[in-house]
């Protein structure tokens, strides 16, 4: 395959990856269409071109927030690999500048897939917040078995335990001065800045921030790929094991009615 097919296919994926991906997912796209190649030559074709992931670009430190003392659990446990959908969602908040002030987004993320399934952006870091990013999420709440955060007191307020207590979740709490406890929504959260929040800068209006998010979340969910999913996208992943979930099904009937029949 001549070099300048190849040059344009990884210029199309970084441009696609809205500059974002490195040399191993870039290589991962290149295989789905046929395209097999080295990462040292990738990795070549993208210095020769310029294209620099956002994940090399210097990347800011987010500041301590205040935390609560509730006498609750860190259930979760660090178990963040999780079998089933909804058994665990994570949830944090993280800092953006909006017109030269400060604004939030509040992320809510399902273990499973590490889809978000919930996000709310706003001028204050309060439980309202995270309220509205619950809110937002698309599916059935009663869905949710555990309902994990850190010890922000964004999240110790009778709203937030209002909900906790119509939909029956578990609650869990973070230990105290442990980000680690919490690690996917951190690391989620990182992923927000570098590919999002860094690249766009200070953002005009909080309304302009509240679409471009959407765009983002919309295209974090349904095409970026993950590797921890065997490198697709948090939809995709869910759209692979409803299917495997339906044939099961499908096969457990025909063999219930065979053996009737039988």
């Amino acid at each position: 395959m001549p070099d300048l097919k190849l040059e344009s296919e990884i210029k199309r994926i970084f441009k696609e990856s809205r500059s974002n991906y490195g040399t191993r997912k870039i290589q991962a796209k290149l295989k789905e269409i046929g395209i097999t190649t080295s990462r040292r030559k990738i990795g070549e074709i993208m210095a020769k071109h310029n294209l620099v992931s956002n994940y090399i670009k210097h990347r800011p430190k987010q500041g301590r927030t205040k935390c609560n003392d509730d006498n609750c659990p860190n259930v979760l446990n660090r178990e963040f690999n999780r079998g089933n959908s909804f058994d665990v969602v994570v949830s944090d908040l993280t800092y953006v500048k909006v017109a030269g002030t400060w604004n939030y987004i509040c992320l809510i993320v399902d273990l499973w897939n590490r889809e978000i399934v919930g996000f709310a952006a706003g001028g204050n870091k309060t439980a309202e917040l995270v309220y509205e990013a619950i809110g937002a999420i698309p599916y059935n709440l009663n869905r949710i078995n555990i309902f994990h955060t850190d010890r922000g007191n964004e999240f110790k307020n009778k709203l937030i335990d209002d909900v906790i207590l119509k939909y029956g979740f578990t609650r869990s709490l973070s230990n105290k001065g442990t980000p680690l406890d919490n690690a996917v929504i951190e690391s989620t959260n990182h992923i927000l800045k570098t590919e999002f929040i860094k690249p766009h800068g200070n953002f005009s209006s909080l309304e302009e921030l509240k679409i471009l998010l959407w765009d983002y979340v919309h295209w974090y969910n349904y095409e970026r790929l993950h590797g921890s999913l065997n490198y697709v996208s948090p939809i995709q992943y869910r759209r692979q094991c409803e299917q495997v979930a339906d044939a099961n099904f499908v096969y457990a009937n025909s063999l219930k009615n065979c053996t009737k029949k039988c």
